[in-house]
C-alpha cells in the first residue's frame, strides 16, 4: 500500500483544478491495471470541483509502478478555464509518495479493533473489520474502515499515523525528509514528469 499526494503547491486556482484533472486521470489508469485508489484527504480549493491537495492510498500489484509513472512535477498546458484573457498556459502541480519507512512504528500504536459503521447494509454491520490505532507516545488516533481486511485496515492506519509523525515533526522543526509536506514547496518547474494539455486533460 502505497500513499501518494496530489499537490497544487500553493498555486493559483488553475492548479487546483489540474488536480482534480490529474485525480481523474489516475483513477482512469489504476482501473486498467487493476490498483485500487482510495481518497483519504481532499482540501477543497476556492472554485468548485477543484482541490488544493489530495491524498489517496493505491493498493494492488501494479501500485508501484503506478505510483512511479506519477511522482515528480506535471505541466498542464491549457488557457485559463477561469480567466479568459490570461497570458499563462503552463500550470504546475506535483505528485509525492509517501511509504511508512519505520518498521518498528507498529510495535508503538495501539489497535482496537471495531465494528464498521455507515452505508454498506448488513455486511458493514455485522463485521469487525474496521480499525482504530492510536500512537501511544503522541495520541494520534485514526479510525480506518475502507479496505475489506482487518489486515489491509491495519496497514492503511500505520501508513497514516506514520505520515502524521511526519507533519509533527515538521511542525516542530526538525530538519528531516519532508516527504509528505515540505513537498508543497519544492516542485521542480520547467521539468515536469508528465504533460497533459487542453481541458480534457490529454496527454501530450
Amino acid at each position: 500500500m502505497i500513499l501518494l499526494q496530489i499537490s497544487s503547491a500553493q498555486g493559483p486556482d488553475e492548479c487546483c483544478l489540474a488536480v482534480a484533472k490529474a485525480l481523474k486521470q489516475l483513477i482512469k489508469e489504476a482501473n486498467t491495471v487493476n490498483v485500487q485508489v482510495e481518497c483519504l484527504e481532499m482540501e477543497p480549493a476556492r472554485q468548485p470541483d477543484s482541490f488544493r491537495s489530495v491524498l489517496v492510498s493505491l493498493n494492488g500489484t501494479g501500485a508501484a509502478q503506478l505510483a512511479d509513472n506519477w511522482c515528480g512535477s506535471v505541466l498542464w498546458i491549457c488557457n485559463s478555464p477561469y480567466r479568459p484573457n490570461h497570458g499563462r498556459k503552463n500550470w504546475f502541480i506535483g505528485i509525492a509518495r509517501f511509504e511508512q519507512n519505520n518498521p518498528e512504528l507498529e510495535s508503538e500504536i495501539q489497535f482496537e479493533s471495531l465494528r464498521s459503521s455507515g452505508p454498506g447494509g448488513q455486511h458493514v454491520n455485522k463485521t469487525d473489520s474496521a480499525i482504530r490505532a492510536t500512537h501511544i507516545a503522541t495520541g494520534i488516533s485514526v479510525k480506518v474502515q475502507s479496505e475489506r481486511s482487518q489486515h489491509a485496515n491495519k496497514r492503511l492506519a500505520i501508513l497514516l499515523i506514520a505520515h502524521r509523525l511526519e507533519q509533527l515533526r515538521q511542525q516542530a522543526g526538525a530538519e528531516l525528509k519532508a516527504e509528505r509536506r515540505m513537498f508543497h514547496h519544492q516542485i521542480e518547474r520547467g521539468n515536469p514528469l508528465r504533460v497533459f494539455k487542453g481541458v480534457n486533460f490529454k496527454s501530450a
